[in-house]
């Protein structure tokens, strides 16, 4: 009878061993998921902000099609690029890499002025929001608006 005792004690032991481990584990899943979606937050923002500024210096250019003038939209346009390699470094995904991609080149085409309709950017900006949604968010559908 105390073989049993010291077997079933020993059996519990392990068994809640392996329950701590488990839950030990998904903890740091949790953690994980929570630095990646703050890191790659603050890469989106960063770049979603100058991508706003480079559709508002590009698109308002008195000249609309003709080669954009002076340094600042030249700077803004860089910053726009080391922006979207952040985003590439930081996404967990192909899909969010490829769409930031695709938006900083439209971007950079309406600064070259061959877009100067801003119509032109809203799928891939959409598709770079989506994207970046399902990286962060992976499983989860996206709550779309109203529009009213």
């Amino acid at each position: 009878m105390s073989l049993v005792g010291v077997a079933l004690g020993a059996g519990g032991s392990l068994f809640g061993q392996y329950l701590v481990s488990r839950v030990s584990a998904r903890q740091l899943q949790v953690q994980e998921s929570a630095a990646h979606r703050a890191e790659l937050k603050d890469a989106v923002l960063k770049f979603l902000s100058l991508a706003s500024q480079v559709e508002k210096v590009a698109l308002s250019r008195p000249d609309r099609g003709g080669v954009p003038t002076g340094d600042e939209l030249e700077r803004l346009v860089d910053d726009l690029w080391l922006a979207q390699a952040e985003i590439d470094l930081a996404a967990g995904s192909e899909p969010l890499r490829g769409a930031a991609y695709r938006y900083a080149f439209h971007l950079a085409e309406a600064a070259r002025g061959e877009t100067a309709d801003a119509s032109a950017l809203r799928a891939p900006q959409a598709q770079f929001m989506d994207a970046a949604y399902d990286d962060m968010w992976p499983g989860r559908r996206r709550a779309v608006g109203s529009g009213a």
